[in-house]
């Protein structure tokens, strides 16, 4: 076994996602392939770029040289820019020729991290620009690819996988963003507790709670008179806070109990990535 042990539950979820990709657009016909997804001005075709393209970068593919449209409304950023070019580069691509990349750069990249035997904190190139610790790039590949797993899904009506491997680590990545979300954007006041309750495949209940000093954690006991608890199903917690709708668009999926400005204020800054 070459691979750090620390590094094989990543490689295992990443290897689960991109592989339930792959099974979803493969049996597409084209239409199906220019469906809207919850990401802003991005089709599934789009979203499948994406991942390619972010996958290449890994594998140490060069860019391409392209140039962008200047209609592309969605394109706010030079992050946004620099994520757009493997996109755009795609759009002309047929149903055939994506499959066809996808499987080969799932093929090229299973056998990078099979083979891997790097350190957990050797440092490798980031796409956007610096260097991170292989142990957390791969971490981002599957949060990344995971997320939009979903994406895909929920623009293919095909639900699944809210429990596979990458959703655990998905969870636990967003949830560790709570305490800044409750405490720092949302203004909880010291002697607070903001409890959320989640339901459905991938279930849950957690307790922030903001000491005398305004310091804001986390943790999984049950708190006795919180001054606000958040209950909803993981899906939709999972699509708050990757910013693929905003809360009044799922209210009727939510329930809020206690204090409803501060509630307010804490879904207002729910979305910690887009």
């Amino acid at each position: 076994m070459t691979v750090h042990p620390s590094l094989q539950t990543s490689i295992d979820a990443w290897t689960h996602s991109v592989e339930a990709i792959f099974e979803l657009v493969n049996p597409l016909v084209e239409g199906e392939w220019n469906r809207a997804t919850e990401c802003p001005g991005w089709s599934v075709r789009d979203v499948v770029s994406h991942v390619i393209g972010l996958e290449t970068e890994m594998l140490g593919d060069p860019r391409p040289i392209h140039s962008l449209p200047r209609d592309l409304y969605h394109v706010t950023s030079e992050h946004a820019r620099y994520m757009e070019v493997q996109v755009d580069v795609r759009r002309c691509h047929t149903a055939p020729e994506m499959t066809s990349e996808l499987d080969y750069t799932i093929i090229r990249r299973s056998r990078q991290l099979r083979n891997e035997k790097r350190q957990p904190d050797h440092m490798v190139r980031w796409p956007g620009g610096g260097e991170v610790a292989l142990e957390k790039a791969l971490l981002g590949r599957v949060f990344d690819v995971w997320v939009h797993e979903q994406d895909l899904r929920r623009a293919l009506g095909r639900p699944g996988n809210l429990d596979s491997p990458g959703a655990i680590i998905v969870r636990d990545r967003l949830l560790a963003a709570l305490p800044k979300v409750v405490a720092d954007d949302a203004g909880a006041a010291p002697g607070s507790a903001v409890v959320f309750d989640v339901s459905g495949p991938l279930e849950f209940m957690r307790t922030v709670r903001v000491s005398a000093e305004g310091r804001a954690t986390i943790d999984g006991s049950v708190s006795l008179g919180p001054t606000v608890t958040l209950t909803l199903d993981w899906e939709t917690y999972l699509r708050l806070a990757c910013g693929r709708v905003r809360p009044e668009a799922v209210s009727d999926k939510l329930k809020i109990e206690g204090d409803q400005q501060l509630a307010e204020a804490i879904l207002t800054h729910f979305a910690v990535t887009a």
